[in-house]
């Protein structure tokens, strides 16, 4: 099982460095679920920052397989609680959604891919497993010491 977060499903749409990477993963017969959160992000995001037509968007979003994930009691409770933990306004910056994200990917005991730093060394350091995903400027995270 594999957690997308907001930024995974938006390079996959915008064709953004990760986007073969991401594309693998949806076709890698694991399951892929998104948070509806984190589903809404890269919506909004296609269609405000990259001019997508929502209904095209929808359609195309239809046809990938993903399972989406409600916010529920459990993963609001543990997404707030890591950003009580975790966040700090410099050195970890992780939004609610990242949260929503990481909470998911924990409680099901799923990968979480992304390429945002903060949010990965966040999983990591919560003993959960990541995907690495380079990042619009083609940047990998690694675990800190390696």
């Amino acid at each position: 099982m594999i957690v997308l977060d907001a930024y995974a499903l938006e390079a996959y749409l915008a064709l953004e460095a990760a986007a073969p990477l991401v594309r693998d993963l949806i076709l890698s017969g694991e399951q892929i679920l998104v948070s509806g959160i984190n589903l809404a992000e890269a919506v909004d995001r296609m269609v405000r920052v990259n001019g997508a037509d929502p209904e095209v968007l929808a359609a195309d979003l239809s046809h990938l397989g993903l399972t989406v994930s409600a916010v529920d009691e459990l993963v609001a409770f543990d997404a707030a609680a890591l950003r009580a933990a975790h966040y700090h306004r410099t050195r970890r910056a992780v939004s609610l959604a990242d949260c929503c994200a990481a909470a998911l990917a924990l409680d099901r005991d799923a990968a979480l891919a992304t390429s945002d730093p903060a949010l990965l060394s966040l999983v990591h350091d919560e003993g959960g497993r990541v995907i690495a995903l380079p990042g619009s400027d083609g940047a990998l995270w690694h675990p800190a010491g390696r």
